[in-house]
């Protein structure tokens, strides 16, 4: 899932005219992950450090950050859309990602940010207004690839990854001996995740594991295998994302402290 991620990245810089080095990008873009447990996973944006020497500019990597965001919402509502009839959560999920992106898209559109930015540099917040100004910067960016080549690969590329995440909670499910329908299992984790982001909380921590156990409970599973399947499920995703995040931080860090060593 984080190969075909970072592939849709690494793709859409280069339809911007801009293509670094595979391996550097990629302990780059795994860099992010270790900030990934924070509201809206903007400490994902911790990539602008390493993507910088490599030629990509902060606001591009802002733009990356909130296409791929609303892109992922889009793809994983997909995912979530096999079981819409029977979940009640469905639609409070569904409205919420709906809500978001149209926000994104209208925010781009308007001009909105410029004019708070202007605002607050007139009132002395001039550390706030630096950060409104990069997310307007970013937003103008992430304009570049709203045409149909790239919404189109960049939605199947989404699909694939967040479907490969869906599989595998199937196969733990079927590990554990809970047997569901296909179409339930492949939509129980894409909604918790939904559903998690809806919450708003770092991660969507304890609110996805809960709409994971609630779900599967619903569908007649043991409440301690459904506990045993909802920490096993984020422990290899949300926790494992964030070590391996921390490994290609430290990397990274290592790599960029050499060099500065060698000028």
């Amino acid at each position: 899932s984080w190969v075909v991620r970072f592939c849709r990245w690494h793709w859409l810089m280069g339809r911007a005219g801009f293509k670094p080095a595979w391996w550097p990008a990629w302990l780059g873009y795994l860099s992010g992950f270790s900030f990934t447990a924070t509201p809206g996973k903007v400490g994902e944006l911790i990539r602008i450090r390493y993507f910088e020497p490599l030629g990509v500019p902060a606001p591009l990597v802002v733009g990356l950050f909130v296409y791929e965001r609303c892109l992922d919402l889009m793809a994983v509502l997909i995912l979530a859309m096999l079981a819409m009839n029977q979940f009640e959560q469905f639609w409070i999920a569904a409205g919420f990602a709906l809500a978001l992106v149209t926000v994104v898209v209208v925010t781009a559109g308007n001009g909105g940010l410029g004019r708070l930015c202007r605002w607050l540099a007139r009132r002395k917040f001039v550390r706030i207004a630096h950060a409104v100004r990069t997310l307007d910067s970013g937003l103008v960016e992430a304009r570049r690839w709203v045409r149909w080549p790239e919404l189109a690969a960049s939605l199947a590329l989404g699909l694939l990854a967040w479907g490969l995440l869906a599989l595998s909670f199937c196969w733990l499910l079927g590990r554990l001996g809970i047997d569901l329908p296909l179409s339930t299992s492949l939509a129980i984790y894409p909604l918790s995740m939904l559903v998690g982001a809806a919450s708003m909380l770092p991660g969507g921590l304890g609110s996805t594991e809960a709409t994971i156990v609630a779900l599967l409970v619903l569908n007649q599973a043991p409440l301690d295998v459904a506990l045993l399947a909802a920490v096993a499920a984020r422990l290899s995703t949300l926790w494992g994302a964030i070590v391996f995040g921390l490994a290609a931080l430290a990397w990274s860090e290592v790599a960029k402290a050499r060099r500065a060593r060698g000028r």
